[in-house]
């Protein structure tokens, strides 16, 4: 039987300044800081990971900090345009207000295939959106989130793609990822998985831009949900029958891995749903402490002082609702 996805693991980005993230996503978005560890692949840049009282798949957005000396990213086809959360219908106002006190632009509200939509920037320029609709997920509060468990964000709704003909993309999509064309709405052509999971929403846009090229202020890769390596293995067969390369399986500790590219250049993933994040820290001490794969310890001391200065973001929990 054919795999089908239920939805978004996670998307990671590229970003400048470790401490205007961690600040930015959880002392204005809200989200917990759930793991700080170092890009496998780059043991001298920070990994962080943002999302809900667990890292639940499907809420958590990451980030490669490349500090000042990183280069800047240049939007363009094959990248993501857009990366768009849940929130409860009646948290639009709380959200407009909460981020206009941050000094925040916000344009919108604007309806879009009949659901309210509110779009902003992040420090570095990574473009988000915030969808207000009743049957958001109810999610994994996090109690000592600045914002209010009535009002946290959701997890992912939706990841708006730019690429330069929508044809191929959706073909990925549509024989190889087992999505559905669901609507066109001005230019905007929107897929849903077959499984019709919350998160699970790709929007097509076309760009006129040419190629983007990866940095700060960017989308690396859009990352989706496997249950377990046998599905991953099985997604693997699949997807090499459509004639994209896929990597083999790679171990990222707390998930799983394989990655391909589809023809419109976005990066994929497919990532486990376990073992998760207390594989290594309590779940009362996610976020806090470095944490490194085995193979990384015995390098501990020189990573830690190779990486950039780093004091984390402070939290004070939003006062009790009445």
């Amino acid at each position: 039987m054919s795999p089908a996805t239920s939805g978004f693991h996670h998307v990671t980005a590229i970003a400048g300044d470790p401490q205007q993230t961690a600040e930015f996503y959880v002392e204005t978005l809200g989200l917990r800081f759930v793991k700080k560890t170092v890009n496998h692949d780059s043991k001298y840049t920070y990994h962080f990971y943002f999302g809900d009282r667990e890292g639940t798949p499907g809420t958590n957005i990451t980030f490669f900090p490349w500090g000042e000396h990183g280069r800047s990213g240049q939007f363009g086809d094959g990248q993501t345009r857009t990366t768009t959360y849940f929130i409860p219908e009646g948290s639009l106002d709380y959200w407009r207000d909460r981020l206009e006190s941050h000094d925040i632009d916000v344009d919108g509200p604007i309806e879009r295939f009949g659901e309210t939509v509110v779009t902003f920037d992040d420090p570095d320029g990574i473009t988000l959106a915030l969808v207000a609709t009743d049957d958001a997920p109810n999610g994994q509060p996090w109690d000592e989130s600045p914002v209010p468990p009535g009002h946290q964000l959701r997890g992912f709704h939706s990841v708006t793609l730019a690429v330069g003909d929508i044809e191929p993309t959706a073909d990925v999509l549509t024989d190889a990822l087992g999505y559905e064309f669901e609507a066109e709405e001005n230019g905007r052509y929107r897929y849903r998985s077959a499984a019709g999971a919350p998160g699970s929403i790709v929007d097509l846009v076309e760009t006129d831009h040419g190629r983007g090229q990866i940095g700060i202020g960017t989308v690396h890769h859009v990352a989706y949900q496997a249950e377990d390596t046998d599905e991953q293995e099985r997604w693997r067969k699949q997807l090499s029958e459509h004639g994209l390369r896929v990597t083999d399986i790679i171990d990222r500790v707390y998930f799983k891995s394989i990655y391909f590219r589809e023809p419109g250049g976005v990066l994929f993933e497919i990532a486990t749903m376990g073992p998760g994040f207390t594989v290594d820290q309590s779940q009362d001490e996610l976020g806090t402490d470095l944490a490194l794969p085995e193979w990384l310890e015995n390098e501990r001391n020189e990573i830690e002082s190779r990486l950039p200065s780093f004091e984390g973001p402070s939290v004070e929990p939003a006062p009790d609702e009445d």
